[in-house]
């Protein structure tokens, strides 16, 4: 199951089920779960703790220190869930301080040359398409959907089956159940994401009036949010209210709106 050329420091964990590939190398604090693949040149490294059935595809470097300045060697963590797929040279950092992990839920597909951030999160579900790339502290929720060359900036959240368009960049939040578009836009709602997720045809009906009621009314964001949360009791429509009452950075503003208002409203937040 360990090709000859690998190289495991003996203080690793290594679970007997897992395959490792040539010239893979997996440093002491590591830990391999049952049923993993590491394939070709994979290097796993720092205080790292990975799950059951994971695969991780040639080139892949997982672990290693943060990009960030203020880093100073700390034996900071990552923490990988169970049954996901990192495809070629994905890139993974440890957290930049003790007191936080990067995080990898289960289930998740990273394509090629993919990366995320130290101090990230990651829900379940999540994809993340060639070359998407997430900055320190961002956190993904469940089912999001990052497209090709997909940019999110530091600190920012991105909602719940949210979709992010090919080359796309956010540096503000992106609500749950929207596509974004462009620098900080969006232009609707993933309505096959929700289609696919199931969430019914009154609840996707309740979306785009919340949606439009603050999004495109060319009302000012705490107006229109409080509003809303007057209006609309959907468990789907709270999960989208909360994220937005709860944005620290701003959200991202409608490119067909006619009144920019809400975007400096937002800014102001």
């Amino acid at each position: 199951m360990i090709h000859p050329t690998a190289i495991i420091h003996p203080k690793a964990k290594v679970d007997a089920s897992a395959r490792i590939g040539p010239y893979a190398v997996i440093d002491e604090r590591v830990e391999v779960g049952p049923g993993c693949l590491i394939g070709p040149h994979v290097y796993l490294t720092g205080v790292t703790q990975i799950g059951a059935n994971n695969q991780f595809h040639a080139g892949c470097v997982i672990g290693d220190a943060p990009q960030d300045l203020k880093y100073k060697d700390e034996p900071t963590r990552v923490r990988i869930g169970d049954n996901n797929v990192f495809r070629e040279h994905v890139t993974v950092h440890r957290s930049n301080k003790l007191t936080e992990d990067t995080v990898i839920g289960s289930n998740n597909f990273l394509m090629a040359n993919s990366h995320v951030g130290h101090n990230s999160t990651l829900g379940n579900h999540v994809i993340m398409a060639n070359g998407a790339l997430l900055g320190g502290h961002v956190a993904v929720a469940d089912r999001v959907f990052l497209s090709g060359n997909a940019l999110v900036h530091q600190f920012v959240r991105v909602g719940t089956l949210a979709l992010m368009q090919g080359g796309s960049a956010i540096s503000k939040d992106l609500p749950p159940y929207t596509i974004s578009r462009g620098h900080n836009g969006m232009c609707g709602l993933n309505t096959i994401g929700l289609r696919r997720a199931g969430i019914s045809a009154a609840d996707r009906l309740e979306l785009k009036q919340v949606y439009r009621l603050l999004f495109r009314s060319g009302k000012k964001l705490r107006i229109a949010l409080a509003e809303a949360q007057k209006e609309f009791n959907s468990a789907v429509a709270k999960t989208l209210l909360e994220f937005v009452a709860g944005s620290k950075r701003g959200i991202c503003g409608d490119v067909g709106a006619t009144n920019r208002g809400e975007e400096a409203d937002a800014e102001e937040g």
